[in-house]
């Protein structure tokens, strides 16, 4: 009995650490010890001097001082691409993965904040032509947990494709190239939103109280895989 209850538990540790793992063909962009390959960018209204760091193979990106976020960049550019990364984000805190970003931050968004959009796609110091809207994403997330989204971008008009638990949430064709100058390449960030201050509303969510005292935003197994484009 002891050991057949031992055999389960190796299967059940075997299945945890196949969900910490990204998939096949990605390559890494975070060792999971410390932020070689990224910057803050220092020049982004979100604030430039905001708390990022790793912490138990995670990274983590909190406020500071409290009310000044800011974005962290990889020091690489990308064009077209799939973005592979685990997140798990506090309540009441508001943050996004950005694609094909600039040193400012502008770029298009994967918005994360619970409660709020979780998934939907904006345009982030920038207006686009098309967002979207993850409808299905309350069927397969994980609360107070770790999240896998899945994201490919390809195009110089940009085709944009959002996976959630391996669940498909929208694919959007932009009617036209929403960067400054038309850019076709940028960076990978993530976000921790500013905010003005902190107030708590029963129900619901608000810009103004955008990130909670102490709240933070967590990225692991994070890896990329560049396509080419056919020619």
């Amino acid at each position: 009995m002891i050991k057949h209850l031992n055999t389960l538990l190796c299967v059940f540790l075997l299945i945890g650490q196949a969900k910490a793992q990204m998939p096949v063909g990605f390559k890494s962009l975070f060792s999971g010890k410390d932020l070689k390959g990224w910057h803050i960018s220092r020049t982004s209204h979100q604030g430039t001097i905001g708390n990022f760091y790793v912490e138990n193979g995670a990274i983590t990106l909190k406020q500071y001082p409290y009310g000044q976020g800011g974005v962290l960049l990889t020091n690489r550019k990308f064009k077209d691409f799939e973005l592979y990364a685990e997140v798990k984000i506090d309540s009441f805190c508001n943050g996004g993965i950005f694609l094909r970003s600039t040193e400012s931050g502008q770029a298009y968004q994967i918005e994360l904040a619970m409660p709020g959009g979780t998934g939907s796609l904006f345009g982030e110091a920038m207006q686009i032509s098309k967002s979207a809207e993850a409808k299905e994403i309350a069927k397969v997330w994980r609360v107070n947990d770790w999240n896998s989204f899945r994201v490919r971008m390809v195009g110089e008009i940009p085709t944009i494709s959002l996976w959630v638990n391996g669940v498909i949430m929208w694919e959007v064709t932009q009617p036209q190239n929403d960067f400054t100058a038309g850019a076709v390449e940028g960076m990978i960030g993530f976000q921790s939103h500013w905010t003005a201050l902190y107030q708590p509303i029963r129900g619901g969510f608000n810009m103004p109280g955008a990130w909670r005292p102490g709240g933070a935003h967590r990225f692991r197994n994070v890896g990329i895989k560049e396509i080419k484009r056919e020619r």
